[in-house]
């Protein structure tokens, strides 16, 4: 087989296989994967309690809504603080978290699917992190039940929304095909803009990372972040 034959074989498989890839083979993967039971058994449990619990006031609506309305901010902060987290020396001690790290490697390869979710390690401290702030930053139990309980929605859409970005299903809808196309920006145009992941241009345009894409260079160091560019 010659060189140009080989190529339209490629070309025509990788096109079948983005054709091809449908919600229900996304989601098989997706399953594979601990972060997404990890979460879903937070959302699970968080949500048997609430209801074992009762006492339910109108306040309660106001946890979820807050949440929700600042989650596009919150995961602006992660992303921009925590994920890429330049390592710095402090004496003989380097700090540079599993997070960052993990998020280098995902920078390098997107295509990686492991690299897409939350480390298992991270929820290690995050789990016990959060039911924390659940039993002492809240007035009532139900209070820090509906938090947790939303905190699980949110990192279910989070990690299934991101996973899904990363692979070759294409959207149907207009505002999936807006967030694909805002993360995407992310890795591979520049990586200092488009934080948001799970919504398309909402922190980044309040917090000034959202440009017109065609006034921004490709960025030499997109898939190796913080090295050294000359030139």
């Amino acid at each position: 087989m010659n060189v140009t034959a080989r190529i339209h074989n490629a070309k025509t498989e990788t096109h079948s296989r983005r054709r091809d890839l449908t919600l229900s083979a996304a989601a098989r993967e997706f399953v594979r994967h601990p972060s997404p039971w990890i979460i879903a058994g937070l959302l699970a449990a968080a949500a048997t309690a609430r209801i074992v619990v009762g006492d339910w006031q109108y306040t309660d609506a106001v946890v979820p809504a807050v949440m929700l309305a600042l989650f596009p901010f919150t995961e602006w902060v992660i992303h921009v603080c925590v994920l890429h987290w330049r390592p710095r020396r402090i004496g003989r001690l380097t700090v540079d978290s599993l997070l960052a790290r993990k998020h280098r490697a995902h920078h390098a390869d997107p295509r990686d699917v492991d690299l897409i979710f939350i480390p298992w390690q991270t929820f290690l401290w995050l789990l016990p992190a959060l039911l924390t702030i659940a039993l002492l930053a809240f007035p009532r139990p139900g209070l820090g039940l509906i938090y947790l309980t939303t905190l699980g929605v949110l990192g279910v859409n989070y990690e299934w929304t991101h996973y899904l970005i990363h692979t070759d299903y294409q959207p149907r809808t207009r505002m999936f095909k807006a967030v694909r196309k805002n993360h995407r920006l992310h890795h591979f145009r520049n990586e200092h803009y488009w934080f948001t992941v799970t919504t398309s241009g909402t922190a980044d345009r309040a917090l000034g990372t959202h440009p017109d894409p065609t006034a921004v260079p490709n960025s030499p160091t997109a898939k190796s972040l913080h090295a050294q560019h000359a030139g």
